[in-house]
């Protein structure tokens, strides 16, 4: 009735009021997205799906022995050598996560794929009597080395959960539990809090600094491990909302931001003793940038998970720091190496470390589109396809220069899997669709 009576004055409110709520939404969107992004995630998604997943499918799938055969280069493929855990670990977690997210093409089966890569971790890797997963074995899953790490055991765990989530099974998320259970039980320091980090395959913690390790120090703490623990910890709690679970998260959370990568991303560090005095010397000093900034997409994952408010001024921080002192703002992509607030000490440029800044880098955008991070976005992308991609499979080489000469045309091996790259590109086509 009061429309029919103020048809005119209905009509102009109404206009008004529609051309408001047009022009929030259009800000919004202008905000929070790119045309160069839109159109670089379009062509991404269309490699993922029919090149780079396919690539790892038909070259990867050992079907004589099951688990992964990795050994490829641009130049021609070598024949594998090993199954090394944290790769294998890992290939379960891709094809697990390409069968969720619905990524199939033609008549490969991902989850298939992922089944018998889990299944050869289970029969070969698995230590039946002191629990946990040895660190490699040979083509055939015949233990070559029995040495127990807490980087591999967390990508077991990682990869487990995922596996989980595709397939509906419960098996491989009791198996991760218990997994986890090993863990705290024989790695967890209680006095100093942290985790040993390296062990023989009884658990017996190998504590001497002169040991060689495939994997960071023996007797110290690390960055790297401890980062990869918290991401396990947190894909693990978000499982099964286990209440031992929380506490450690919140315990390896807490000590990435405190000791590893702190609010100023200039004190970042490599290395701790376990009473957490800083460790010096060559393999100790200086920081990495591809570590900073995957350290801070994880960290707001973890806070996520556990229903925390969200440290945004720390991950700015270390996007920012990266940006100012390891980014090429010519060429675009991310630097390896340097100290401090000093320029880049080694400027070459890996694949992992490139797609763990497209994964931080799509975060900042949705939380403050600013155009410098679009740019920066854009930039890497392009750079990674003009310098760092096999255009026949969309595989990203190892290693280049600044400039994009190859340093590394290596595309699989016992370090390189279907984990970083696959991850970032997932996370960026679906921020950008």
């Amino acid at each position: 009735m009061f429309c029919t009576r103020n048809g005119w004055r209905c009509i102009f409110w109404g206009i008004l009021l529609i051309g408001f709520i047009s022009g929030m939404t259009v800000v919004g969107e202008e905000g929070n997205t790119s045309p160069l992004l839109s159109s670089d995630a379009a062509v991404l998604r269309k490699e993922l799906v029919e090149k780079i997943l396919p690539y790892w499918y038909d070259t990867a799938i050992d079907k004589t022995n099951g688990g992964y055969l990795l050994s490829d280069d641009l130049n021609g493929c070598d024949a594998a050598q090993s199954k090394c855990l944290v790769t294998q670990s890992r290939m379960v977690w891709g094809f697990s996560l390409a069968h969720r997210k619905k990524l199939e093409s033609g008549q490969r089966d991902y989850l298939a794929a992922a089944r018998q890569g889990y299944e050869f971790l289970v029969a070969h890797f698995f230590d039946k009597t002191n629990g946990g997963y040895y660190w490699s074995t040979d083509l055939q899953g015949r233990v070559t080395d029995s040495n127990k790490s807490l980087y591999a055991e967390a990508f077991v765990i990682y990869a487990f959960v995922e596996y989980h989530r595709a397939s509906a099974n419960p098996v491989p998320l009791k198996k991760a539990c218990e997994l986890f259970e090993v863990i705290q039980k024989r790695g967890h320091d209680v006095a100093h809090k942290g985790w040993i980090e390296h062990f023989t395959a009884d658990w017996t913690p190998s504590l001497d600094t002169k040991t060689k390790s495939a994997v960071e120090v023996p007797g110290l703490r690390s960055s790297n491990a401890h980062l990869h623990w918290m991401e396990a910890l947190t894909e693990l709690y978000d499982a099964t909302h286990d209440a031992e679970v929380k506490t450690a998260l919140i315990e390896a959370l807490d000590l990435n931001q405190r000791y590893f990568y702190p609010l100023d991303a200039s004190k970042s560090a490599y290395h701790f003793h376990p009473d957490w005095t800083r460790a010096t010397g060559a393999r100790s000093d200086g920081l990495s940038y591809g570590h900073n900034v995957e350290f801070a997409w994880l960290m707001i994952r973890a806070e996520k998970v556990l229903g925390r408010e969200l440290s945004w001024p720390h991950f700015f921080a270390h996007i920012d720091h990266a940006l100012a002192h390891g980014f090429d703002h010519e060429r675009g992509g991310l630097y390896s190496t340097g100290k401090g607030n000093e320029p880049a000490s080694n400027t070459d440029k890996s694949w992992w470390v490139q797609a763990e800044m497209v994964a931080a880098l799509t975060d900042a955008i949705q939380h403050d589109a600013r155009e410098s991070y679009k740019k920066a976005l854009h930039q890497t992308l392009q750079f990674i396809r003009k310098y760092q991609t096999d255009s026949k499979d969309g595989i990203w080489i190892e290693l280049v220069s600044a400039d994009g000469q190859p340093r590394s045309t290596r595309k699989a091996h016992e370090w390189k899997a279907n984990y970083h790259d696959v991850r970032a590109i997932v996370k960026f086509t679906e921020a950008f669709p």
